[in-house]
């Protein structure tokens, strides 16, 4: 309704300010910045909270009320029973309450409690208060909402407003756009509760009038006192602030002082660029007459990117960036090559930035900073994920603590979580919730609506909307009231902010006080705050955003290096920069698919494509780990075989074959989509970039310029015809759509060949790492394990610990140690305490020993038990049965130890104490094997010194020959057998489902059984079980690997009935019992759907005579149920133990 001005006042935050701020502008509408805050200090009550709103008016407003929200989060925070807030103080009111505009908070605010109250002398004295902190700039709240008390309040206030000549003001706590929007919001405020919507005990804090009113709504709700809505505009016509928008704003970087003057930046920037890049050509070309051949172009390209970085006024970004990162490198913390299109940028290299040469590999500047379109570098640097936030601590010293922090991130409330919240707060089942919400699909990377779709739709949206996608969702709706109420309901709540996180890498560093660009928030037991605004609205306000990320694989290659120089003489110094890019036995580990743990290629997925490639060199990991990507993934097998010359390589024109050679003639780059247009189109790079870009968005008004641009510079520079143009233009567009950022896979692939080139070279160093690394991870640990054992004959020492450590270690070029820390229940506390205490006093001796030496605080019985269960005591004693029941005992033993030296120090002489005696272990059998791998199973997480598979597979193996690593991709039936671990049930949305890893050694394989299956085999399918299982292969799709759908499942006496043909006895001279073996043991009668089934093994007696065997076939009478006792009662009533069972 053509309303001049409008406020945002969130609830103690500016998280929706910037965004505010644009979205009115560009409506045509005067944006009022401001915030409710909580005040302490002017309650009726001592310790009361209250509430008051701040309106901003300008620039020192808007700077005070960001330092008052950033004091409050950060050293004022209430944490009450429900939710935590931040309190502002009224001392810190009156040093910041300029530039500033104060409602009283209507009820909510301190007038509230005692004008309701009848309080008017107390209600003054808080009036005048404020009154005096705000001069002229302070307002009595008025609000008509519907609540009981809202009339009472504007009575009472505009009473005291008249007695104490204050003006009023009308406002309105609006919570929701429309009157219809009331059951959304009740909704989302049940969520947050935990609430049911229909609970008629539920506490209501909102009404239906607190939807947004239009200005005759309002002139009409408050027509009694028309001053308050005239103060309204007279409040917008105060507030005038203007905020300086996308001007980036770095901090000063220092520069060193000639003759008592700091260098000129950009004359400093280029010295370092000069003599960073010198340093590189000397380690890149050895030989001074190919390093003089070579400089003049490495030169030509560096000024023309320094001149492009000092033109758009960036070089302090370079230089803030080399100098963090050389602190790091220079600090003991590792650095990442390269992350993204900065990789393209020779001063980025020769600043030390990144780690790779952007002229050899052919990676372009432009596609990271374009002089035609003036943007913000951004560098993403990878840190070793240890030591990351030591680096954000240099940069925090460096510039000032009050200057650094990191940014907000927003969750938000995605389609299927809408559907399962909602129905939670309607109180529907849960099982109907989930089956509706499973109806969403789920794409990575590719968001789906639960909206209804537009009218007329438009092309691709039936990939958007879950409805146009899934037509049992659809048809849902359309049937069941039900479930159109839920997911209409959860239409209006998708989308909506639900939580506050910290950016995963986002660092901003300000050119002075942080508080002077945006407010901070700090989240509840943190002790780092972020900016309120995220990342977009940051950059918006000029902020520069540098990106700090984690990569676990450079603290696995730091780890193994440290392994490296440790272990291996002459290595002292080994880095990974001087490692040759053309090693044969490296190239052979990506060739053979061996790539478990190697970055970037360690998908099976990727390992299979990788076995058909067959790579020799880094331009071929390059291609690769760029292609294998939705989209592109369809042109892998063409370049696999024009790299075999196994089909023809074509080029769109003769003038880019030598560019497109490295690849074929196919674009799988983004660089070689801008290359193609600047040799055929006549583009420079720059407008390259840009013709990508639009590409890439689909900007169609855009495309059409530069496809006649492209067509004219075609025919003027090659003169290429129309159609052929037009063609090319087409090819280029398709490419440009899913081509890959070529410098990003370039360093990601020089990591990828590091990490593959010490599998290689190092194999035990990089499997500790890895291990070490992965160590909270079981299954990862179980996949490391078997990799090492079975593809490169690595052998494991169980953990001990009289010679193990934390981490896991290489004892020699084959053998690692287990590590102490990777066994469960231990940590790093109780490892450290165990080290320490065998440093001090040398190896162990007994578990006694280890219970009185060991600190207690960092240790318990569960970690004693499960130390013992893994084998680390295997060493001190080997029967680990006796040491578990012994573990009481050992802590009794180790307190009464202490008393007794306690009351010697107490007394000062050993008269009234002695040394105490260590009684016997507990007698306990030895576990059996199945029993000692199950606990060594609970302990580690999987079989570490043996495989409960082992006890069977000789048998097994006569009748079911495919492993799991041979399962046929296929439809077609299979058996396979192994060991069940992880069984879980789910609600499926065909009933319940059982999912269990099946295990045989070979591998392990993610299996299903369906309800029937699953309850017909109840007693068998259970965890370190053997069964046998019949079924079909399930191929992995999108990112999921493949799945074994079970149909039958045998135990493995049933599957002795199964397959087994019959028992051959041999009676030589003596005859069993056969009666009463087969009333012992006799046949089992078993429901299956053709009804009931005798499961029973037939009996054959041999007899040898005189160089002849004569075989007797007993009759059905002598079926027998051939489980382990049985099987043994009869090879202990055959002659010689000789009854086997027949399988073919």
């Amino acid at each position: 309704d053509r309303q001049p001005a409008l406020a945002i006042t969130d609830l103690n935050n500016l998280f929706g300010a910037v965004k505010f701020y644009k979205e009115a502008r560009g409506a045509g509408v005067k944006p009022v910045l401001g915030a409710e805050i909580y005040l302490e200090g002017l309650g009726s009550e001592p310790g009361a909270l209250t509430r008051i709103v701040l309106l901003v008016q300008n620039t020192q407003g808007y700077l005070h009320l960001s330092e008052l929200l950033a004091r409050a989060w950060t050293r004022n925070v209430a944490r009450g029973q429900a939710q935590t807030q931040a309190l502002c103080r009224l001392e810190w009111l009156e040093e910041l309450g300029a530039g500033l505009i104060a409602l009283s908070g209507a009820q909510a605010g301190p007038l509230g409690a005692p004008l309701l109250q009848g309080q008017a002398t107390r209600a003054a004295e808080v009036a005048g208060r404020l009154a005096a902190i705000f001069p002229d700039r302070f307002y009595i709240e008025l609000q008509r909402a519907g609540r009981p008390e809202d009339e009472p309040h504007v009575i009472a206030a505009v009473q005291l407003a008249a007695r104490l000549a204050l003006p009023v003001v009308a406002t309105h706590p609006v919570q929701f756009a429309t009157a219809d929007d009331y059951e959304a919001h009740e909704a989302r405020v049940c969520i947050s509760e935990g609430e049911i919507l229909g609970n008629p005990r539920r506490v209501r804090k909102f009404t239906r009038d607190q939807y947004f009113k239009s200005a005759a709504e309002m002139e009409a709700l408050f027509a009694d006192v028309p001053s308050a809505i005239a103060n309204t505009l007279e409040i917008a016509k105060r507030c005038s602030l203007t905020l300086v928008l996308g001007k980036p704003q770095l901090p000063d970087f220092p520069t060193p002082l000639v003759d008592g003057v700091p260098m000129p930046i950009d004359e400093f920037f280029r010295v370092e660029s000069h003599e960073g890049l010198e340093a590189r050509l000397a380690h890149l070309y050895p030989e001074v007459a190919k390093r003089d051949a070579q400089r003049p172009r490495y030169v030509e390209r560096l000024e023309f990117e320094i001149n492009t970085i000092l033109k758009m006024g960036f070089p302090g970004y370079f230089l803030i960036v080399g100098d963090f990162i050389k602190w790091a490198k220079g600090n003991g913390c590792p650095v990442g090559p390269g992350r993204g299109s900065g990789a393209g940028s020779l001063v980025a290299y020769a600043l030390k930035i990144t780690d790779l040469d952007p002229l050899e590999y052919n990676l372009l500047f432009e596609r990271f900073l374009n002089p035609d379109r003036v943007s913000m570098p951004d560098f993403d640097i990878d840190f070793c994920q240890g030591n990351r936030d030591r680096v954000i601590d240099y940069v925090k010293d460096k510039y000032g603590r009050d200057a650094v922090s990191q940014i907000a991130t927003f969750g938000t409330m995605a389609a299927r979580a809408a559907i399962r919240d909602v129905g939670r707060v309607l109180d529907m089942s849960y099982m109907f919730c989930d089956g509706i919400s499973k109806l969403i699909p789920n794409k990575p990377g590719q968001p789906v609506t639960i909206q209804y779709p537009p009218n007329p739709k438009k092309e691709g949206d039936k990939n958007n909307y879950a409805i146009e996608m899934e037509p049992q969702l659809a048809a849902r709706i359309e049937k069941e009231e039900e479930v159109r109420m839920l997911v209409e309901l959860a239409q209006k709540l998708e989308g909506m902010t639900r939580n506050i996180g910290m950016h995963a890498g986002g660092v901003v560093i300000a050119p002075g006080k942080l508080t002077d660009f945006c407010p901070l928030y700090q989240q509840p037991g943190s002790d780092s705050a972020v900016s309120q605004y995220d990342k977009d609205d940051v950059e918006s306000i000029g902020l520069v955003k540098f990106d700090f990320l984690g990569l676990a694989t450079l603290t696995i290659l730091e780890i193994a290096r440290e392994f490296i120089a440790a272990r291996h003489a002459g290595q002292e110094n080994f880095n990974y920069e001087d490692i040759a890019l053309d090693d044969v036995p490296t190239y052979r580990l990506f060739s053979e698919g061996k790539t478990e743990a190697v970055f970037q290629f360690e998908s099976r997925g990727m390992q299979g494509m990788l076995k058909d490639a067959r790579p020799t060199r880094l331009e071929d990991l390059i291609a690769l780990n760029a292609l294998y990507r939705p989209g592109p993934m369809d042109l892998i097998p063409s370049f696999v075989a024009r790299k075999h010359g196994r089909e023809d390589v074509e080029y769109p024109h003769p003038a880019v074959a030598e560019m497109l050679s490295e690849t074929y003639g196919i674009m799988v780059y983004q660089e070689q989509v801008m290359q193609t247009a600047q040799i055929l189109g006549g583009y420079s790079l720059g407008g390259a970039d840009l013709l990508r870009r639009a590409m890439g968005k689909k900007k169609l008004e855009e495309m059409a310029e530069h496809r006649e641009k492209f067509r004219s510079g075609a025919f003027a520079t090659h003169g290429i015809p129309e159609d052929k143009a037009d063609e090319i233009f087409d090819l280029m567009e398709k490419f440009a759509g899913y081509g890959f950022n070529k410098s990003h896979a370039a360093a990601y692939s020089l990591l990828a060949y590091h990490t593959g080139w010490l599998k290689v070279h190092y194999t035990a160093e990089f499997f500790c790492a890895n291990m070490t690394v992965e160590m909270d991870d079981t299954d990862k640990l179980k996949v490391l394990f078997e990799d090492a054992v079975k593809n490169f004959g690595i052998t494991f020492e169980p953990p001990d610990v009289n010679s193990g450590n934390y981490r896991f270690e290489p004892v020699t070029d084959k053998s690692i140690r287990y590590g102490l820390g990777a066994v469960k229940g231990t940590g790093q506390l109780a490892v450290e305490a165990i080290v320490k205490a065998r440093e001090e006093g040398g190896p162990f001796g007994s578990l006694y020993d280890f219970c009185v030496r060991v600190d207690r605080q960092r240790i318990n019985k569960r970690t004693v038990e499960a130390l013992v269960k893994a084998g680390a005591f295997d060493a001190i004693h080997d029967n680990r049965a006796s040491l578990v029941a012994s573990i009481d005992r050992a802590f009794e033993f180790a307190n009464a130890t202490q008393a007794n030296v306690a009351q010697v120090d107490i007394f000062g002489d050993s008269e009234h104490g002695s040394a105490t005696a260590e009684p016997e272990l507990v007698a306990a059998a030895q576990w059996g094997v199945k029993e000692r791998l199950t606990f060594e199973k609970v302990a580690v997480g999987f079989y570490l010194s043996g495989h409960l598979f082992d006890e069977v597979a000789h048998e097994v193996r006569r009748f079911c020959r495919r492993e799991i690593d041979e399962l046929l991709d296929s439809r077609e039936q299979q058996v396979i057998a192994g060991i069940v671990g992880d069984l879980r049930v789910i609600n499926g949305q065909r009933g319940r489902l059982a999912i269990f890893k099946l295990d045989d050694k070979s591998a392990s394989i993610e299996a299903t059984a369906d309800e029937a299956v699953m309850n017909a085999n109840r007693n068998t399918l259970k965890d370190d079980e053997l069964v046998i299982v019949s079924g079909r292969l399930q191929p992995g799709r999108g990112g999921f690997e493949a799945r074994f759908q079970v149909q039958q499942v045998w135990d493995l006496a049933t599957a002795r009935c199964r397959f087994g043909k019959f028992l051959r006895v041999a009676v030589n001279g003596r005859t069993p019992d056969i009666a009463r073996l087969v009333k012992d043991f006799p046949p089992r009668l078993e429901t299956t759907e053709a009804g009931e089934v005798r499961q029973g093994m037939p009996v054959r007696l041999t007899l040898a005579r005189a160089g002849a065997r004569v075989e007797l076939q007993l009759g059905e009478n002598a079926r027998f149920f051939p489980n382990d006792a049985a099987l043994a009662s009869w090879i202990a009533q055959a002659d010689a133990g000789q009854a086997v069972i027949v399988y073919e």
